[in-house]
């Protein structure tokens, strides 16, 4: 028996997709108790399907998705396109078809997620989208199977290789953040709008999926607070390296006495920490848990080899499961009310860094301002400037969220005080 399925796009991923299916043939085989066959590739149009052709590729070329959808043959739709639409409607339509997807695409999943696996279980069909997060890491599968009989308290994730990999050359090479894009865009990692990447958007998505695993929770994106790199300095990175810290883009759940927490943002992490030495454009998920305790798993987060077996995996559970009459069971079945955690219980310790005036005694009202809060703290540094200002670098001992907004809307109220960043202490 052959499953017969059919892929949306022919890029860089979705063109390794049949690359392994043949390298691998025979484990994916006795794997999935059935030959899986690429019956049909959806691209833009005719100049891309010919362009294709003359390149040696030997796949039946479909410009019009129409071609898939009423193919009652094709039972796996793979959708590798990106984007939320057209991607959305065309999932949406192929689920409503009775036929089973795996995406990658976790830009619609962070966004939509909920309303297509509604689709998905009501159809009684499977979505799948393992690749998703951190694309040659199977964390989706090992939260859900391998953890299932574990807590998890709190999971921690450097998994976005573009801001990680401008991140190591700022840390490791003392780079300014301007040159460190430009080298990471010159080098294809970072698109030439970088956005998603350098402000923790793309980060925060993966928080709102890995929130569902973990957690069982399904965090609304809007809820994911992110801060990105942007205005990371090299005075920052020489701060947090004197004491004894890296820092790196961190995404962040964790579950407190009144609910889950997630966030992404800049983060000092003590270089004995192992996130500590992600480098580059790998990804690592850190996962704190009652049973295990700490784990952590370790790859690359994207590229054609990594995310596609990701993608092949889940084609190969699918097949297996129709096999065996189990399929339109849901990827993950640990599911809870959405309970958010109160300002007050999500706690850690601060990196400030703040721009006083030099001509009136402003770093003796900055220290007012954290002594009115309670606030225990260290003046760690004191640097006149060229322009008759002072920087300030403050480190906190461990605060709410409700206390850091408290000081920072003072700070920033202040006059002839600037707030030039804050960022997440991770203690040892």
């Amino acid at each position: 028996m052959s499953i017969k399925i059919a892929l949306l796009g022919f890029g860089t991923v979705a063109s390794g997709v049949p690359f392994l299916l043949k390298e691998n043939r025979e484990k994916i085989v006795q794997a999935a108790h059935s030959e899986i066959e690429v019956a049909k590739v959806l691209v833009k149009d005719d100049a891309e399907k010919e362009r294709l052709l003359a390149a040696g590729n030997d796949f039946n070329f479909v410009t019009n998705v129409e071609e898939i959808l009423t193919d009652p043959e094709i039972t796996i739709l793979v959708e590798l396109m990106g984007r939320i639409e057209p991607a959305k409607t065309f999932i949406t339509r192929a689920l409503e078809a009775s036929k089973h997807v795996v995406t990658a695409n976790k830009d619609l999943l962070a966004v939509h997620g909920a309303e297509l696996l509604e689709i998905a279980q009501k159809q009684n069909v499977a979505l799948y989208y393992e690749a998703a997060v951190a694309g040659g890491i199977p964390i989706l599968r090992t939260l859900v199977n391998s953890l299932a009989s574990d807590k998890i308290t709190r999971l921690l994730g450097v998994v976005n290789g573009t801001s990680n990999f401008m991140m190591t050359k700022m840390v490791e090479e003392g780079w300014s953040y301007e040159d460190a894009l430009a080298e990471a865009q010159r080098l294809g990692f970072a698109e030439s709008d970088p956005t998603n990447d350098v402000d923790g958007i793309d980060a925060a998505y993966k928080m709102v999926i890995l929130s569902q695993f973990a957690f069982g929770m399904n965090v609304k994106f809007e809820d994911v607070g992110h801060q990105g790199i942007r205005h990371i300095t090299p005075e920052d990175v020489a701060v947090a390296q004197d004491l004894g810290y890296v820092v790196k883009l961190v995404g962040s759940i964790e579950e407190t006495a009144s609910g889950i927490a997630a966030e992404v943002a800049p983060t000092f992490l003590p270089k004995a920490h192992p996130l500590a030495s992600v480098n580059g454009v790998m990804n690592a998920v850190f996962v704190e848990s009652i049973g295990i305790g700490e784990s952590m798993y370790y790859g690359p987060g994207a590229g054609q080899k990594p995310t596609a077996t990701s993608v092949v995996a889940d084609i190969v559970r699918i097949s297996r499961r129709l096999n065996e009459g189990t399929v339109g069971k849901a990827f993950n079945e640990f599911s809870r009310e959405l309970v958010l955690s109160k300002p007050e219980d999500v706690k850690t310790s601060y990196y400030f860094s703040v721009l006083v005036s030099s001509s009136q005694d402003r770093v003796k009202d900055l220290v007012e301002m954290f002594n009115r809060q309670g606030v225990a703290f260290k003046l760690i540094r004191q640097t006149q400037t060229t322009d008759e200002k002072t920087r300030v670098v403050i480190l906190t001992q461990e605060i709410s969220k409700a206390q850091l907004q408290a000081i920072t809307t003072q700070i920033n109220d202040a006059i002839d005080v600037d707030l030039l960043n804050t960022f997440r202490v991770l203690g040892d």
